[in-house]
Formats: structure tokens, C-alpha cells, sequence
């Protein structure tokens, strides 16, 4: 069956009313082909449409449908892009896909680089997928924002951290779609010694050159786990050289500042925490756009709490159950920081944060999204955890309770005694998980489908 064949047709919708039938392959809207989603959602966007359809059987016919503008026809495909997810073509030094252990589900072994799922889902790609018609696809339907994985823009360095000969061309891309007004926001992860220092400022240039239509920079750790062999050899950052990183972006981003009104390029929380430096205010982060980057989401965390407990009754707070966090080790100091405040507004609070060490990847990696259940059932077997262990709803498959290692809420809850709670990367959440208000789990399940936007993912 074609992948623009309708799987399902939503009751009483703008396609139902016009007789769309499951088995149905949509081929043309307004007689634009339609290829994927792309199509689909762009073409499908005006009020009034005019849809060429073809039937299991061959037959042809043409329906016209109203609507609102903007509203979508109810249709379902046998994909959600109504075609392939596209692959990866390169291999990269640093990938985290390529430094996983064996026996893992498959789907954690798929190197996603899909300009479609960059504009749809956040998403971060290379641009070495893409042939000059699908660029400019993407400059005629005004695809825009998309989100670069850009690592440096010396050709000759890109080609060879991506392994890739044509990865040098997604620059020359790049200024293509800047000279077009394609928003981009772009992220760098960076390799101590080899895309840092000199290279890294030759980057910052070339992307500050492409302004405003480079939105946005995120400069972010490589992440290596003790699943490398054969691999290039990469080193980890440290205190010391995590600093110099740190100044060289926020001395770029200051001359930004004062020439542009923006900084352009930031650090991820995690460059701080290994530098031993103090977060930045609220302020310096403007509008948080590189949040699913680790960019300022402690911070924001912490003002978000800081803002609901203020407007927290005390009485609120003395009704809250004995309770424990786990987290990733980076992020331990400030949930009991946090966990402290309450503690001060209402005395009466009982809660321990955990710092879990990543076992199963090893233990140079200290983000939460990759804790996993057995490094949590491992080292909170026998802890004190009161009568509720809260955890970062992003350990957790989107929408779903499996972790990476495919233990389940459900493993951990029966092995450890206590009801595992997730909780959303939200101030407000995490003081009413600690208070025990409960979410309806509607609102739930919308929050961890939207945790994936706040995953680790280098």
C-alpha cells in the first residue's frame, strides 16, 4: 500500500465530510502532487481544496472540501511522514548512535537526518541528504524553521568529523536558504581539540555572517560513552578546558550583543556544570529557543519553581507525603536546591534527591535523559525513598513508560516499593509532583509526548 494511502478518517472532519474512504491514496491537492507530509500540510492548509484521489482499484475521482483555514483534513497515513524516514548518510566522530551498547530495540539504532522531521518535530539534521530540488522545496514551501547540526564551517573539517565527503556542501546550503530567509537554528557539538578553539570561532564568524536568518547557536559537549571501541578517539571536557570554552562563546556573544541586540550563540547548562560555573540569570538566555539543547533549562526550571512556590499556599506544602528524586548526577545539586526552598517555605517537607551514576553507558555520562531503569533499581534498592520516587519524565520514552534499556515504570515500582512518578522539565510540575497533586492524565500524557523536545540528543 502507498505511504499517501489514508489509514484512517477522522469522524465528523473536513475529509469525512467529503467522502474520503480508508484505502484512498491521496495524489494531488489544488493539482499540487503530494508527495509527504510536507505537501500534505502545506498544500492542505486553505479553506477551500480540491482533492484528486485514487481508489484501491485504480479509479479516480476529484472531491471538494471546505473548511476552516488552517484546519486540518483528518486524515491519517500508513507513516506520519507518508513516506520514509530518511537515514543518515554519515559517520559522524562523535555520534552517541554509534556508541551504544548491542542488544538494544532497534528503533534506538536509527540515525534520523529528515528536513521533514526537522521542521515538524525539532529535530536536528546535516544537510548532506538533501539534492538541490529538495532545497528548494524547502525555499518554495517556506520550510522554516529548521534546526542544523552545523559542528563547524571549515569544509575540509566537516567532511572529516561527518565522514562525508559532501558534508562540506551543507554550508553552501545553508547561505542558499539564508539568502532566502529560511530561519535556522543551528547546534555545534563540540569535540575538545578538534572543532573548539581557532575552528570554533572561524564557525561563530561564518554563522554570525548569516544573521538573522541563523536564529540561533547552542555550542554543546560531545557526549562519549564507554561503548567506543574502534571508534575515533575522542576526549571528554573538563574543568579547566569546559571554561575556556565558556568564555570564548560568551566573549563572542557579548561583541553579538552589542552590535546585533542578541548574543546569537550560547552554551548548554552542561558546559557550566562541568566548569563548576554559575548558571546565567533568566536574562541572559532571551527567549530560551535553544531549550531542547540543554540551553538555559535549569535555569528556567529553577525560576519556574521559584514562581509557583511563591504563589503556593503553606498549607499546600505540609499535606506532602515523604518523597525521593532521581536524577542524573549533573542536575542532583539543583533539584535539591530546589527541594531545600520548599523545605524552607514549609518545614514539614521530606524529600531526598538521588544522584544515579550512568552505569550502562558509563559514568562520564551525568545527563538524566540517559539514566536508565536497572542504574535506578541498582542504586535506590535499600535508599530511603518515602512513599513516592519522582523522576524527569525525558528517562522515559516519548509518551510511554520504557526507559532506554527497556525497563519499565512498572519493573522499577514492583523492584523498589514505591510508585514511580514522572515529571515534566516544568517549575510548576515539579512542585505539585512534590506536593502529590497529581496531573489528569490527559494533561499527563501530554506532557511526556512533549518531554521529547527536552531529550538529550547530541
Amino acid at each position: 500500500m502507498s505511504m499517501t494511502a489514508v489509514k484512517s478518517v477522522d469522524p465528523r472532519s473536513p475529509a469525512h465530510r467529503a467522502g474520503v474512504r480508508v484505502g484512498d491514496t491521496l495524489t494531488h491537492i489544488n493539482g499540487h502532487s503530494i508527495v509527504d507530509v510536507l505537501d500534505y500540510k502545506f498544500y492542505g492548509y486553505d479553506p477551500r481544496l480540491e482533492l484528486t484521489l485514487k481508489a484501491p482499484d485504480g479509479g479516480v475521482r476529484t472531491l471538494r472540501v471546505r473548511k476552516g483555514e488552517g484546519e486540518d483534513l483528518g486524515l491519517e497515513f500508513e507513516t506520519y511522514l507518508m513516506d520514509r524516514a530518511r537515514s543518515c548518510a554519515n559517520h559522524c566522530i562523535f555520534c552517541f548512535v554509534d556508541q551504544m551498547p548491542p542488544g538494544m530495540r532497534p528503533s534506538l539504532y536509527f540515525k534520523d537526518d529528515d528536513a521533514r522531521l526537522s521542521f515538524l518535530l525539532g529535530n536536528y539534521l546535516t544537510l548532506t541528504n538533501l539534492s538541490s530540488r529538495e532545497v528548494q522545496r524547502i525555499i518554495d514551501l517556506r520550510v522554516s524553521p529548521i534546526n542544523v547540526s552545523v559542528h563547524t564551517t571549515d569544509r575540509a573539517l566537516r567532511c572529516e568529523m561527518l565522514k562525508n565527503r559532501r558534508a562540506g556542501e551543507g554550508i553552501d546550503i545553508m547561505e542558499r536558504l539564508a539568502a532566502h530567509h529560511i530561519t535556522m537554528n543551528c547546534q555545534i557539538v563540540s569535540c575538545p581539540g578538534i572543532n573548539d578553539g581557532p575552528a570554533l570561532d572561524r564557525t561563530l564568524h561564518d554563522l554570525a555572517a548569516m544573521f538573522p536568518a541563523v536564529n540561533s547557536v547552542s555550542v554543546v559537549p560531545v557526549g562519549v560513552t564507554k561503548y567506543r571501541e574502534g571508534l575515533y578517539p575522542l576526549q571528554t571536557y573538563t574543568r579547566e578546558t569546559a571554561a575556556a570554552l565558556i568564555g570564548q562563546v560568551e566573549a563572542f556573544a557579548a561583541r553579538h550583543l552589542e552590535e546585533k541586540g542578541t548574543r546569537l550563540v550560547w552554551c548548554s547548562d552542561e558546559f557550566y556544570l562541568l566548569a563548576g560555573r554559575e548558571l546565567p540569570s533568566e536574562e541572559y538566555f532571551e527567549d530560551f529557543t535553544q531549550l531542547d539543547n540543554g540551553v538555559g533549562m535549569l535555569t528556567l526550571l529553577t525560576k519556574e519553581f521559584g514562581r509557583a512556590l511563591d504563589l503556593m499556599e503553606r498549607s499546600e506544602l505540609e499535606g506532602a507525603a515523604p518523597f525521593s528524586i532521581a536524577t542524573g548526577v549533573s542536575a542532583a545539586p539543583f533539584l535539591a536546591k530546589l527541594v531545600q526552598r520548599a523545605r524552607e517555605k514549609c518545614g514539614t517537607i521530606e524529600g531526598r534527591v538521588y544522584p544515579i551514576a550512568n552505569r550502562f553507558f558509563g559514568e562520564t555520562i551525568t545527563v538524566a535523559g540517559l539514566v536508565t531503569g536497572g542504574d535506578l533499581i541498582e542504586q535506590l534498592r535499600g535508599k530511603e525513598l518515602g512513599q513516592r520516587l519522582l523522576i524527569p519524565a525525558s528517562m522515559l520514552r516519548s509518551g510511554e513508560n520504557v526507559f532506554l534499556d527497556d525497563v519499565t515504570t512498572d519493573d522499577v515500582e514492583r523492584e523498589l516499593g514505591v510508585p514511580v512518578i514522572p515529571v515534566p522539565q516544568d517549575g510548576y510540575e515539579l512542585l505539585d509532583a512534590i506536593c502529590g497533586i497529581e496531573l489528569t492524565p490527559e494533561a499527563q500524557r501530554l506532557a511526556l509526548e512533549n518531554e521529547e523536545f527536552y531529550q538529550y540528543n547530541p
